[in-house]
C-alpha cells in the first residue's frame, strides 16, 4: 500500500510538472511574434497541437484553456504581449477560443500513430484554428478580405509547424524509448 501512495505522489508530481512546462512553453511560443496585419504570425499553434500530443486530449485541452484564460484574465500571454479584453474581443480572440479544441483535435487524431499520422493530425488541427479565427474576423469584415488575412498567409506556415511538430514528437519518444 505505501508503495502504491508513493507511486501515485510520484505521477500526480510528474503530471503537474508536465502542466507548468506546457503552459510555460504556450507563452514562450506566443512571445515568438512577427506581425504582418490583424493577426500576428507566431508559434503558438506548434506549441497548442504538440501539448495536445503530449498530455493528451483532455489533459491538453484543460491546460491550452486554462493558459487562454489567464490571458483573457489580463496577464500577457498572448503575441506581442497582449491580453486582457483586448485579447478577448479582437482580431486574434477566434484563434484564441480555437486553442483548447485545437489541442485536443491533435491529440485524438494522432493517437498512437506514426509520423505521418501524427503529422496529419497537426495539419488538420492547424487548419481548424484557421477556419475557426477566420470565421471569427468574419464578423468585422468582409468574409474574403478574412480569408485573405486570417488563413491564406498561414497555411505554409501550418505545413511547417506540422511537420516540426510530428518530428519533435516522434524524436521525444524515441528519447523516451516508446
Amino acid at each position: 500500500m505505501l508503495f502504491s501512495k508513493s507511486s501515485d505522489r510520484a505521477q500526480t508530481l510528474r503530471q503537474a510538472a508536465s502542466a507548468v512546462l506546457a503552459f510555460a512553453l504556450l507563452t514562450a511560443s506566443s512571445h515568438i511574434a512577427l506581425p504582418v496585419g490583424p493577426v500576428p504570425m507566431t508559434m503558438q499553434t506548434l506549441a497548442v497541437t504538440l501539448v495536445g500530443v503530449w498530455l493528451g486530449a483532455r489533459a491538453g485541452a484543460l491546460v491550452v484553456a486554462l493558459w487562454v484564460a489567464a490571458g483573457f484574465s489580463g496577464l500577457p500571454l498572448f503575441a506581442m504581449g497582449n491580453g486582457g479584453l483586448a485579447a478577448m474581443m479582437g482580431p486574434t480572440a477566434g484563434f484564441l477560443y480555437s486553442f483548447p479544441l485545437v489541442a485536443a483535435a491533435a491529440a485524438y487524431l494522432a493517437g498512437k500513430g506514426g509520423l505521418v499520422r501524427v503529422f496529419a493530425a497537426m495539419l488538420a488541427a492547424n487548419l481548424l484554428c484557421l477556419v475557426i479565427g477566420s470565421a471569427w474576423l468574419m464578423m468585422s469584415m468582409e468574409p474574403a478580405r478574412a480569408i485573405a488575412v486570417g488563413a491564406m498567409p498561414f497555411v505554409p506556415g501550418a505545413f511547417l509547424k506540422s511537420c516540426l511538430g510530428a518530428l519533435i514528437v516522434k524524436a521525444a519518444e524515441l528519447h523516451a524509448g516508446k
